[in-house]
C-alpha cells in the first residue's frame, strides 16, 4: 500500500487538477475547494478532503455517499473514478469534499451501477485529508479491497465548546466567590458605600427580586402566589422561561455552526428542538397563575378577555413584522410575505388556551374546595370541559394527519420527502401538514428553507410553524397550564407539588414510549419538531415537568439558587426575543469574521451576542424597566 506521505502528495496533485476541471459533484451541497497549496488552505467547515485512488484496470467507477441520519435515503452521486492506466502504472484519481458532521456510507460500484465493489461506513474529521485506496487483493478470485488512509489528521472541532465551558465556569466561580465575600459585613458596607446600591437593592429585594406585575396577563410575567405569610413571586417560572429563551437566542444566532445546535433535519431531537416547546409550556403555566390573579382581584371576565384579545393581536402583529424584516433594503413584497412564525404561534396559542381557561374556570376549583369523586385527581376532574376540548383537538389532528388525502402522496405520510423513502415521494414533505399550509397559505407565504433540505435535499417549502402543528402547540401550552393549576391548588405544599410534577412527567414519558416504540424512526408517531407531532409534545412536556420541578426545588423551595442569570431575561422575555431578532445582524451582536470557516470564531460570536442580551436584561432589571404586552 502507498505510504501516507505519498498519498498526501498525490492528493495535492489531484486537487490542483481538480481546481482546473469543472463539473465535479460533491456531497451535501459542497462549495468546492478554495485555491491554495494544501488541504488546510482549501478547507471548508464540516468538510474533509477525500482522494479516491483507483488501482483497478476495470472501467471507471461510480462513487456515491449517504449520510448516517438520512433514513431510507438514496445514495447521492459524488464523482466518477477513472480506471488505472496499466501501461504507465498510474492509478486513476479523483478528489471530492465529504461531509464530517455525520458518519457517511460510501458506495463504489461499476459505471453501469450493476456491480457493487465495496461499501464503507466512516466518520470523517473536519479539515482532515483522507485517501480511499481501491485495489485487487487476489487476481484469481478478483477480490477487491477498499481502505481509507489518513494522510493529514483532522482537527478537534469540539475543543472550542470545552474552552467556552471552562471560561463560563470560571466566571461562575468568580461570581460565587464574590457573593461569599459580600456576606462579610465590612466588605459589603464598603461596596454599598462606593456604588450606592443599598437603596436599589432594598427596593428590589422587598419583592423578592420582582417588579409589580399583578396587572399583566400571559407568559411575560408570572403573577404572585398568595400564601399565609407573604405575597411572593415564583422566581422558578421566570428562571425556567429565561433558560428556554437564552438557549433559543443562542441557537437562533447559529450555535457556533455545530449540527447539534441546529434543528434536527426531520425525526429526532437536538438541543435546538428543546427550547420552543419549553417556552410554550411555561407560557401556559404563567397564564394559569395570571388569570387566577386577575379574577381574585375582582376583574370581570369581559375585561380579562379583552386583555387576552389585545395581547394575542400584538403578539401576532409583532411576529409578522419580525419574520419579514426589510430594514434598509426597500419595500417588502406582499407576494412573499411569510405568515407563520414563532410569535404568531405563541399569540394564537395563548388566545385559545387563555380563553378556554377563562370560559370554563370554576369558583373554588383552584382552592380545592370543590368536591370530586376521586381526590387524587382533584387537579384534573374540575377542569373536565377543557380536557374534552383538548381531546377533540387531538382527534382533529390525528384525522387530518392520517386520513386527509394528499395528491401524489400516501395517506398518513409523515416523512420529509426529497431523497427520503428511497426517493418515492420527493414532493410530499410533511404530508398533510405541508399540504394544508401550501393550500391555505400558498407556497410563497411559507418558510422556504426548512431543515429537511440539508440532509434530505427537499425542494418543497415547508413551515415548522404551520397551521396543523399549532394544534399540538396548544396542547403543549395546556399541559403547562396544568402545571400552573397544580401550583395554585397545592399552594405552599412543596412535596405535593413536586410529586404531581413527577407523576405527570412519568405519564407523558410512557405515552411517548408507546407512540415512538422507543426508537427514532420506527414508532407509530416519531418525535418530530417540524410536524410538532403528538409524541414530540409528550416528550417535551415530560422533560418540562422534570426541569420545572428541579428549578422550583432549587429556587423557590430550598433557595439554593437565585435563578441568575436566566431569571433576568425571563423577566423581559418579549423584549429579548424581539430584540435579538431585529438586531441580529448589527454590531456588537455580529461582526465580520477573520475566518468564516472556524467553529471557534462562530461560537465566540454567538456566545458574545447571547451574553450581551443577558447583560442587557440584567441592566433593565436593575433599572426596573420591563416591557409588557
Amino acid at each position: 500500500m502507498a505510504s501516507a506521505a505519498g498519498l498526501a502528495a498525490a492528493a495535492l496533485a489531484a486537487m490542483g487538477a481538480l481546481l482546473m476541471a469543472p463539473g465535479l459533484s460533491q456531497p451535501h451541497g459542497g462549495e468546492g475547494l478554495a485555491r491554495g497549496g494544501s488541504s488546510r488552505t482549501a478547507r471548508r467547515m464540516d468538510q474533509a478532503v477525500l482522494l479516491v485512488r483507483n488501482e483497478l484496470r476495470a472501467p471507471r467507477l461510480n462513487l456515491s455517499a449517504r449520510a448516517g441520519p438520512c433514513h431510507q435515503c438514496l445514495y447521492q452521486f459524488l464523482a466518477f473514478v477513472p480506471p488505472s492506466n496499466g501501461s504507465l502504472r498510474e492509478p486513476g484519481m479523483v478528489v471530492v469534499m465529504v461531509d464530517t458532521q455525520h458518519p457517511l456510507t460510501l458506495l463504489l460500484n461499476s459505471s453501469g451501477g450493476d456491480e457493487e465493489l465495496c461499501k464503507i461506513q466512516y466518520h470523517f474529521g473536519e479539515f482532515g485529508n483522507y485517501s480511499l485506496v481501491i485495489k485487487t487483493l487476489n487476481t484469481s478470485t478478483k477480490t477487491v479491497s477498499c481502505d481509507i488512509v489518513i494522510n493529514e489528521g483532522p482537527i478537534n472541532s469540539y475543543l472550542p465548546i470545552l474552552f467556552a465551558f471552562l471560561v463560563y465556569t470560571g466566571i461562575l466561580v468568580i461570581l460565587v466567590v464574590g457573593r461569599l465575600f459580600m456576606k462579610i459585613d465590612p466588605v459589603r458596607n464598603w461596596v454599598y458605600k462606593k456604588l450606592n446600591l443599598r437603596e436599589t437593592d432594598h427596593r428590589i429585594n422587598s419583592e423578592f427580586g420582582s417588579p409589580n406585575t399583578t396587572d399583566s396577563v400571559g407568559s411575560d410575567a408570572s403573577p404572585r402566589l398568595w400564601s399565609t405569610a407573604s405575597r411572593q413571586r415564583l422566581r422558578s417560572l421566570d428562571t425556567f422561561r429565561g433558560l428556554s429563551l437564552i438557549i433559543m437566542v443562542f441557537v437562533n444566532y447559529g450555535g457556533g455552526k455545530y449540527w447539534f445546535f441546529r434543528h434536527e433535519s426531520w425525526n429526532g431531537l437536538t438541543v435546538a428542538d428543546l427550547v420552543f416547546p419549553w417556552f410554550v409550556f411555561i407560557m401556559g403555566t404563567s397564564t394559569s397563575l395570571s388569570l387566577s390573579s386577575m379574577l381574585r382581584r375582582g376583574a370581570s371576565k369581559k375585561q380579562v378577555f379583552g386583555k387576552i384579545l389585545w395581547r394575542s393581536f400584538l403578539l401576532i402583529l409583532l411576529g409578522i413584522i419580525v419574520v419579514n424584516p426589510n430594514y434598509c433594503l426597500g419595500p417588502l413584497s406582499w407576494d412573499n410575505l411569510r405568515f407563520p412564525g414563532v410569535l404568531q404561534r405563541l399569540g394564537f396559542t395563548y388566545l385559545v388556551v387563555a380563553a378556554l381557561e377563562l370560559l370554563f374556570t370554576r369558583v373554588g376549583a383552584e382552592s380545592g374546595s370543590l368536591e370530586t369523586p376521586c381526590p387524587a385527581l382533584k387537579d384534573i376532574l374540575p377542569y373536565w370541559p377543557q380536557w374534552i376540548f383538548m381531546l377533540m383537538l387531538e382527534v382533529i389532528w390525528l384525522c387530518l394527519t392520517f386520513l386527509l388525502p394528499v395528491p401524489g402522496c400516501p395517506r398518513g405520510y409523515l416523512g420529509p420527502g426529497g431523497i427520503g423513502d428511497f426517493g418515492k415521494y420527493p414532493n410530499c414533505t410533511g404530508g398533510a401538514a405541508g399540504y394544508i399550509d401550501r393550500l391555505l397559505l400558498g407556497e410563497k407565504h411559507m418558510y422556504q428553507h426548512p431543515s429537511s433540505s440539508v440532509i434530505y435535499q427537499t425542494t418543497m417549502p415547508y413551515d415548522p410553524e404551520g397551521i396543523l402543528g399549532t394544534i399540538n402547540t396548544i396542547f403543549m401550552a395546556f399541559l403547562g397550564l396544568q402545571a400552573g393549576k397544580i401550583i395554585l391548588l397545592y399552594k405552599d405544599q412543596h412535596k405535593q407539588i413536586m410529586s404531581r410534577f413527577v407523576i405527570w412527567s412519568i405519564v407523558m414519558g410512557i405515552i411517548s414510549a408507546v407512540l415512538t416504540k422507543c426508537s427514532k424512526e420506527e414508532g407509530f408517531i416519531p418525535i418530530n419538531k417540524n410536524l410538532w407531532s403528538i409524541s414530540y409534545v409528550t416528550t417535551m412536556s415530560c422533560f418540562a415537568f422534570i426541569l420545572l420541578l428541579l428549578i422550583y426545588y432549587l429556587v423557590d423551595v430550598r433557595r439554593l439558587w437565585s435563578g441568575a442569570p436566566f431569571f433576568y431575561p425571563g423577566m423581559n422575555s418579549i423584549l429579548v426575543y424581539i430584540g435579538h431578532e431585529v438586531f441580529a445582524n448589527y454590531f456588537p451582536f455580529k461582526w465580520k469574521m477573520q475566518d468564516s470557516q472556524s467553529h471557534a470564531e462562530h461560537l465566540a460570536q454567538n456566545l458574545t451576542a447571547t451574553t450581551l442580551w443577558v447583560i442587557i436584561s440584567y441592566v433593565l432589571y436593575r433599572k426596573r424597566i420591563f416591557w409588557k404586552i
